[in-house]
């Protein structure tokens, strides 16, 4: 028997319940979330409803079921070092302790490392404690456009580019001055043009294994308009690339990834443990990176877990012991599209409250809830991402075939992107890149 802790109640950590379940041990998952999910629900043994930074919820909880391990979906936690709580308990976790988990929690903290340790991948940036050099670091960006980000976790909501949010240099230097206002610190860089690419990779400290290449949709409306949100959907291709890349981009990428966990370590002493995700763009020059998070993406997360051929409760344990060049980690060689379904509104005023059903699901597409809360009668919104729908098939054309009809299925409030996946989108993403590399 397996007792595991899972802490979180997304889609992601639905995903991630249903991968653990998969499990050829057998498992009991005990849960903690802000809100009930209706899947992770179903797949517990017992479900605790409480913030997923109360340490002292999350402790006490911990010491009532006695895990084997701990998985930590969101970021928010492991910056507020729940997992280092539950390795004072004695409890391990396939996720980061907070002084590595600044990979994610601290733009600066990793831009900075990345130049210390000489990796490639940074921009031309500085990291900025007061308003000293502002003015002139913009003028020696005028140009090649910029960004501002904040130091720290901002829900997505952090970072604001030159053309999408910021017009100018002087709304620059203003969202900068607020930023450093706010927490003393702010990074600005160079924007970089090209296209994004997701990869995400298991990590014990020093062996880095990695999964299948995706692309995010952020903006909320078809043909990539709208506000920024937590992610709208994602696709991944059958040969674990994407059409617009190279292997060579993946390898560059995938070398990033390796180095920085090296520098981790010489830098604080401590393994990475978890799933590093770097959020990565291939442009004119090269393969740049954007920023890392400490943990599964969300969409990301619902294209390679359903793929996961190796166990991944073995992959949990040896992640935590150090062990994971041991294992043989496969994917399946097929395609997915997921799409995001979301409230009328969303992000900015969406609706709550609203009932919503989901109609006929094609065999070939995952369900995975989100932000949805089930009564008597049915389920309803909750005001974020309601329900991922994950189509997966031998390519791409189908994936997206059968997210396609598992979104339009769902009734009520509701919209979701249906240009995500379509061949009509990856075609402009090619052509970019084509144009970007002289092709």
């Amino acid at each position: 028997m397996k007792k595991i802790l899972l802490i979180g109640n997304g889609a992601r950590e639905h995903a991630i319940a249903e991968a653990l379940d998969r499990s050829r041990h057998e498992v009991e998952i005990y849960a903690v979330g802000g809100a009930v999910n209706p899947g992770i629900k179903g797949l517990s043994s017992k479900y605790l409803v409480a913030d997923v930074c109360d340490i002292d919820a999350i402790r006490e909880f911990a010491l009532e079921v006695k895990p084997d391990f701990a998985v930590v979906g969101p970021e928010a936690p492991i910056e507020a070092g729940v997992v280092d709580m539950l390795l004072d308990i004695e409890i391990h976790s396939a996720s980061p302790l907070q002084t590595v988990g600044r990979l994610e929690s601290s733009k600066s903290f990793t831009r900075d490392l990345l130049e210390k340790y000489k990796i490639n991948g940074n921009p031309l940036f500085k990291v900025f404690y007061d308003e000293e050099g502002l003015n002139n670091f913009f003028e020696q960006l005028e140009g090649a456009g910029f960004v501002v980000k904040a130091d720290g976790l901002k829900g997505g909501k952090g970072v604001k580019v030159q053309g999408d949010h910021l017009e100018d240099t002087e709304d620059g230097i203003k969202y900068a001055l607020e930023c450093l206002k706010d927490c003393g610190r702010v990074v600005v860089e160079e924007k970089l043009v090209g296209q994004e690419f997701s990869l995400m990779s298991f990590c014990d400290g020093q062996n880095v294994v990695h999964m299948p290449v995706s692309q995010d949709h952020k903006r909320a409306y078809e043909g990539d308009k709208g506000p920024n949100t937590g992610g709208m959907g994602t696709y991944s291709d059958a040969d674990h690339l994407l059409p617009f890349l190279t292997n060579e981009d993946v390898k560059d990428a995938a070398a990033i990834t390796k180095n920085v966990a090296k520098a981790l370590f010489e830098e604080t002493g401590c393994y990475f443990k978890g799933v590093m995700y770097g959020g990565f763009i291939v442009t004119k020059t090269g393969v740049k990176l954007i920023e890392y998070n400490a943990r599964f993406g969300d969409p990301e997360a619902m294209n390679a877990l359903p793929l996961l051929k190796t166990d991944f409760v073995d992959i949990c344990e040896a992640i935590i012991s150090g062990d994971l060049a041991d294992i043989d980690v496969e994917f399946e060689n097929k395609a997915t599209v997921c799409k995001y379904v979301v409230p009328e509104g969303y992000p900015d005023n969406p609706v709550k409250n609203e009932k919503i059903e989901i109609g006929e699901v094609p065999d070939g597409v995952k369900v995975y809830f989100a932000s949805v809360d089930s009564g008597d009668d049915g389920l309803y919104l909750c005001g974020s991402r309601a329900v991922a729908m994950v189509g997966i098939a031998e390519d791409l054309k189908e994936a997206e075939k059968l997210a396609e009809m598992a979104a339009r299925s769902v009734k009520g409030p509701v919209f979701h992107r249906p240009d995500i996946g379509t061949n009509s989108l990856i075609d402009k993403r090619i052509k970019m890149m084509e144009s970007l590399r002289g092709g």
